[in-house]
């Protein structure tokens, strides 16, 4: 756990996960709409982190969702966005982070699509007015426009051969949340050179040793007791 100051003086609090690439196998799992920690109990699942966007009504996931190189049931993202928002996809145990359209149309093991891409090379990838994988333009499909204002985010990236998973806490006096740009320069401090945003807000969730690290908090900073259910996440094993 850390402390991020902002350039505006806010702070918020982000967890950190650090993995070995080479000896952890990361996996992408369908959760039957239930908060993190509890899925991981009933899974004796040590470590995961939120995955991806889901209507909140039904629990259906958005995006393109494979498993072991099977399709699973999920939304489609409003066209044409589809296939230009980024993925996180786990090939024989490989995990690479790559728009929709960089990565083949049947995957041959996991693939989880969430977005927007942060990092990409090193560079960010997040520019404020720039939106290329249509968050903005089509935020009708989500509670509200993600790329606007600070929250409770997640994300997940690769670099220096370490699999990097952070959360930040957000919606509270003592923690402002981080934009999208921030959360791109947080990752980037972290050692990541490619990443991905996950779903954030009261779905945020980053559990380590069977524990959920962060304080999940809905719309108005009401706190979410073991967290909001979610329906993917990414899971990582020791090899």
């Amino acid at each position: 756990m850390l402390r991020r100051e902002l350039a505006d003086g806010a702070a918020t609090t982000v967890h950190v996960a650090r993995f070995e690439l080479a000896s952890t196998l990361a996996r992408v799992v369908s959760i039957p709409m239930l908060p993190l920690e509890q899925w991981c109990a009933e899974q004796r699942v040590a470590n995961a982190i939120v995955g991806g966007f889901f209507i909140r009504a039904a629990g259906m996931p958005l995006g393109d969702l494979w498993i072991d190189g099977s399709k699973h049931p999920s939304e489609d993202f409003s066209a044409p966005f589809g296939a230009q928002r980024a993925c996180v996809e786990i090939s024989a145990g490989r995990l690479s982070i790559a728009p929709r359209d960089e990565i083949p149309a049947l995957p041959a093991g996991d693939l989880l699509q969430a977005g927007p891409l942060l990092l990409r090379n090193g560079r960010t990838a997040v520019i404020d007015g720039i939106d290329p994988e249509g968050f903005s333009a089509a935020s009708a499909q989500f509670d509200s426009d993600i790329t606007v204002g600070r929250y409770p985010r997640a994300a997940v990236g690769v670099g220096r051969g370490e699999l990097i998973a952070a959360v930040c806490d957000g919606r509270s006096n003592d923690d402002a949340g981080l934009s999208l740009a921030e959360l791109a320069e947080l990752i980037r401090d972290l050692g990541a050179e490619t990443a991905i945003n996950l779903d954030g807000g009261g779905s945020a969730s980053l559990v380590l040793d069977g524990v959920l690290r962060n304080s999940p908090r809905e719309e108005h900073g009401l706190a979410l007791e073991g967290g909001r259910p979610v329906s993917t996440a990414l899971s990582f094993q020791a090899r």
